[in-house]
């Protein structure tokens, strides 16, 4: 008779167990997506989501770095509000510099740029599959709740998307002032990511 009993007693504890660290998973998934970084990434992906595609490369490459470049502005000052590492809130305040002109140029392109032909959807879907991508690879991170690794972290997955759409730029691209911006922005970023990995190997 106490064997009756005690299976259905022992399946029920598993369940508990199974649904308390269901739970802490998804605790955890909600305190990550809380945080003020991941908050800025996420408020980008529903903004280039939803805005309108001409499926022209150099057009849309443009627009969207634009949203992506506020982003990481977005991001570094909250590293110089929140963060506490000096050589961190220096680079921080070098990726504002540069991608507040580098956004200038892209509204300069934009604001005298209109759609040309041949359309190239599959361009949009490179870029879809690039942002979907580095979401993934932040959404894979343990937040640390330090501004400073945690924005040295998001910051490479940020950069990282960037230098993948702009090599797709220059794959699908036929404006030489966007061709040349994108090959910029690939040698500057790969360097930036460099000095990142190298700051979270000392400071992890």
């Amino acid at each position: 008779m106490n064997r009756l009993f005690r299976l259905p007693i022992l399946s029920l504890l598993v369940l508990v167990s199974l649904f308390s660290a269901c739970k802490m998973d998804h605790d955890k998934d909600d305190m990550k997506h809380d945080t003020p970084l991941m908050k800025i990434m996420m408020d980008m992906m529903t903004q280039m989501d939803a805005q309108a595609k001409t499926q022209d490369p150099d057009h849309d490459f443009a627009a969207q770095m634009v949203l992506h470049h506020d982003a990481a502005i977005k991001m570094s000052e909250e590293e110089l509000r929140a963060g506490s590492n000096q050589e961190m809130k220096t680079i921080a305040q070098d990726v504002i510099t540069k991608q507040r002109a580098e956004i200038t140029q892209f509204n300069t392109f934009l604001s005298g740029h209109q759609p040309t032909q041949p359309l190239v959807p599959q361009f949009n879907q490179i870029q879809k599959t690039n942002m979907d991508r580095m979401m993934a690879a932040s959404n894979a991170r343990t937040m640390t709740m330090r501004t400073d690794v945690d924005y040295a972290q998001m910051m490479i997955d940020h950069h990282q998307a960037a230098i993948d759409n702009s090599e797709a730029l220059l794959q699908h691209g036929r404006n030489a002032t966007m061709r040349q911006l994108a090959q910029a922005i690939i040698t500057d970023q790969r360097q930036e990511i460099g000095v990142l990995q190298n700051w979270l190997t000392r400071n992890r």
